[in-house]
């Protein structure tokens, strides 16, 4: 089934600046809170948000199988349980219909009343029930500084790095989306010289540039995933600040890996960008060596070129670029994430996210955390109000932006904005 959605020649009826993330060729999914507080799914194009609860109700998805609730819902997780078919007739109907030469909608002033919000009037949700995260490790060249940081230099990656997609099991229970400010975690640390730890707030709280994929249903307990199917599998994507408490980190995580360093908080930018939609920005990622074992090998295009920018803005501050990447630099694609994840016949569910692990480039302006930017906080970033980070300080704002663009389109993220607070002490 062809993807017409992504038509570069199109373009809506509903005005979209030049620069902005959400062109008619994205047709993301998200979930949103109305000015009425009524939940519903829906997607963007431009600065509008789209009810496609309301669009369902009015018809406008007929000749699709879809059950009579299906965008009426507060998750996308059966939406996506519907798999690859259904997304890609979805998408085509609602590029269809917003399509400037259609006057099906264009003309319906009524319909477009009950439809169409300003961005600004809506409240954006978590998009999924994410019953389960996973966190890899995948990004060669955060794994080599981290190694070189804490380890022997000369041995930075450890002997099974370049064999499989190292990851741990995150916690869902706190993963917020964009907006939803975070508090500085309490936990227990080993102050340097020390032998005895002490309990209280971290000192070193960090940011990790990362993007994460939302999964379907993926297969039965015991069943593995073939790697030339994987990426049917694999809905879409958001970016993903997971953040880190480096202090508490360092104490834990032997022998068993992180823990309440990496559970206090993780936050997604709302809307799910599919992988038909960035399906014009694949590309090759670096070369494996030594070369997987054959169920991870895979040939051709299975990167994306996804530009990401961070920026620190201090309390009543300017923003502050610090680190511009790019996800193509991961050295594990997604599809031999969710083919490793699965191998040992783990069970897959729709709503499920996996995380990329810190995405890093090659020099020191792609790193993608402060433990890299500053290198352990010994080269402190300079602000544009005179200051200096080693790590984030209280009432800083950490964003994440992402787009791909290409001489036709460009389809972005929006962004996963999150102020960190103090400690929160219980009265």
């Amino acid at each position: 089934m062809p993807i017409t959605a992504n038509n570069p020649n199109r373009k809506s009826w509903i005005n979209v600046q030049a620069d902005s993330d959400f062109p008619i060729q994205n047709i993301p999914f998200g979930v949103f809170l109305t000015k009425d507080d009524i939940i519903t799914i829906g997607t963007r194009i431009g600065n509008c948000a789209i009810d496609l609860g309301a669009m369902q109700q009015l018809n406008y998805f007929e000749g699709i199988e879809l059950t009579d609730d299906m965008f009426m819902q507060d998750t996308l997780n059966d939406f996506i349980s519907d798999g690859k078919k259904t997304w890609r007739l979805v998408r085509n109907r609602i590029g269809d219909l917003f399509d400037s030469e259609n006057p099906k909608l264009r003309d319906n002033k009524a319909h477009r009343d009950i439809i169409i919000f300003d961005i600004n009037e809506v409240e954006m949700q978590l998009p999924v029930l994410i019953g389960d995260y996973t966190d890899f490790y995948s990004s060669k060249e955060h794994a080599t500084n981290v190694g070189k940081m804490f380890r022997d230099p000369e041995n930075a990656l450890l002997p099974n790095w370049l064999h499989i997609p190292v990851g741990y099991h995150g916690r869902s229970s706190t993963i917020v989306p964009s907006g939803i400010p975070i508090h500085r975690p309490i936990g227990q640390t080993l102050p340097n010289g020390d032998t005895q730890p002490v309990f209280g707030p971290s000192r070193l709280v960090d940011f990790e540039l990362e993007t994460a994929f939302i999964t379907t249903d993926a297969n039965v307990m015991g069943e593995n995933i073939p790697i030339s199917e994987a990426e049917d599998y694999i809905f879409g994507m958001v970016l993903l600040n997971d953040w880190s408490a480096r202090d508490i980190q360092k104490w834990e995580y032997v022998p068993l890996g992180p823990f309440l360093a990496k559970n206090f908080a993780s936050s997604i930018s709302p809307w799910i960008v599919t992988m038909d939609a960035l399906e014009p920005f694949r590309t090759k990622g670096p070369k494996q060596e030594p070369a997987p074992l054959p169920y991870l090998q895979q040939k051709g295009k299975h990167a994306y070129d996804i530009n990401l920018e961070v920026y620190l803005t201090p309390n009543n501050g300017e923003p502050n670029l610090i680190s511009k990447s790019n996800f193509k630099y991961m050295y594990w694609t997604m599809s031999q994430q969710l083919t490793h994840h699965t191998s040992n016949g783990c069970k897959v569910n729709s709503g499920d996210m996996m995380g990329s692990g810190t995405i890093s480039g090659p020099t020191p302006e792609s790193f993608g955390s402060m433990l890299e930017l500053t290198w352990g906080g010994k080269n402190p970033i300079k602000l544009s109000n005179g200051t200096e980070r080693k790590f984030v300080e209280d009432n800083d704002t950490i964003n994440i932006k992402g787009y791909c663009k290409n001489s036709q389109v460009r389809i972005g993220f929006g962004e996963v904005s999150n102020k960190l607070l103090p400690a929160f002490v219980r009265k």
